[in-house]
């Protein structure tokens, strides 16, 4: 008997790399993908991948629809497609619509700050999170930390939390020659750069990256930074670069096709990321895959990737000289090639998409085969 075609909605804050990465798999695992937006945000600008659809909001909103309202709506829309299984996160946005929408199996996908920190952060998300969990099938993380924090948050067992890391595609990021020559038309080629590629958003304190970064900057004229992204901070980010007077040592051009970004990575010589909390970054293996040496913060998720001193630096979330520091640990002495080395088998070991990803497929189909 062949595996199940399974129907599977999924439901998601918006459309980012990281949601066109899990539709693209439950099309190769020989599923029915329907993708259901919370709202019209596509951070990749790639269609959706061949053999998915996109599933319309029945109701029509000037501005953000009620909370009831969207409920009814989903309702309608479970009854009309009747899906195999439901596979919605954040846990306080679209698990919690999909877990009071009724939605059955249920499958909540931790994005890792929606437990780590959203679900401490109010006594309503606490209670959220607890009434998605107690109305799951299975609950999915990233890494140890998160499966730890679900475990507070509910009475799930182990065999109901599934945890690996959500792995990159190797074939797309490692070590090699980039095709951009930005180092030549920016003259940084003797210049020591430092790539950031998180989004400008709170939760990611580019403002203490950009503080930091000014601190090196004063030790190494050399020290460059790549500053990829954008975000709802855009403005008050630009004006940092400004005001702190380093224009001509930054380069931000903005958010960067996924197609673009192994290059970017290539062009770079040490990776940062101030990110208040992480689960299991993306972006962090992206860069080890691609031979990068690691600056992260000491938080969460980071804290099983990178070991100080072997693959990376570790520095307190929000501390601008703890980063400081790090970051210049990174960039001096003679051995990022060696680190970069480490985290090129580091990635290879343990990231890998394709293989970690069978993992959810098995999972997905005992629950909505019973």
């Amino acid at each position: 008997m062949g595996r199940p075609r399974l129907k599977v909605l999924y439901v998601s804050e918006g459309y980012t790399t990281h949601d066109r990465r899990f539709l693209q798999s439950f099309v190769a695992a020989g599923w029915r993908p329907y993708h259901l937006p919370l709202k019209p945000q596509r951070l990749d600008e790639r269609d959706l991948p061949e053999g998915v659809r996109e599933v319309m909001w029945p109701g029509d909103h000037d501005g953000t629809p009620a909370e009831h309202d969207r409920e009814l709506e989903l309702r309608m829309i479970l009854a009309d497609l009747k899906p195999d299984v439901v596979i919605a996160g954040p846990i306080q946005s679209g698990a919690y619509l999909a877990a009071r929408a009724d939605a059955t199996p249920l499958v909540a996908v931790s994005w890792g700050s929606d437990v780590l920190v959203e679900a401490d952060a109010t006594r309503e998300n606490g209670e959220r999170t607890r009434f998605v969990f107690d109305r799951s099938a299975l609950a999915f993380g990233d890494c140890r930390t998160v499966r730890e924090a679900i475990k507070r948050h509910s009475d799930l067992d182990d065999s109901r939390i599934l945890t690996f890391p959500w792995g990159i595609d190797l074939t797309r990021f490692h070590p090699g020659e980039s095709s951009l020559g930005i180092r030549e038309r920016l003259s940084w080629t003797r210049s020591r750069v430092f790539i950031s590629t998180r989004t400008w958003e709170p939760l990611y304190a580019i403002d203490v990256l950009l503080a930091a970064f000014h601190k090196v900057l004063e030790k190494d004229a050399e020290a460059r930074l790549l500053l990829l992204g954008d975000g709802s901070l855009d403005k008050e980010i630009r004006g940092l670069i400004e005001s702190l007077g380093i224009s001509a040592a930054v380069h931000a051009p903005g958010r960067v096709s996924y197609e673009l970004l192994p290059d970017y990575f290539r062009e770079s010589d040490v990776y940062v990321s101030s990110a208040l909390s992480d689960g299991t970054s993306v972006s962090l293996l992206e860069a080890m895959a691609s031979g990068l040496p690691v600056v992260v913060t000491n938080s969460f998720g980071n804290l099983e990737w990178v070991t100080p001193g072997i693959n990376g630096a570790l520095a307190e979330p929000g501390d601008v000289e703890s980063l400081a520091n790090a970051m210049s640990s990174m960039i001096s002495g003679g051995r990022r090639a060696a680190i970069g080395a480490s985290n090129v088998e580091l990635a290879r070991a343990g990231a890998n998409w394709d293989a970690n990803f069978t993992q959810l497929v098995t999972r997905v189909e005992e629950i909505a085969t019973k």
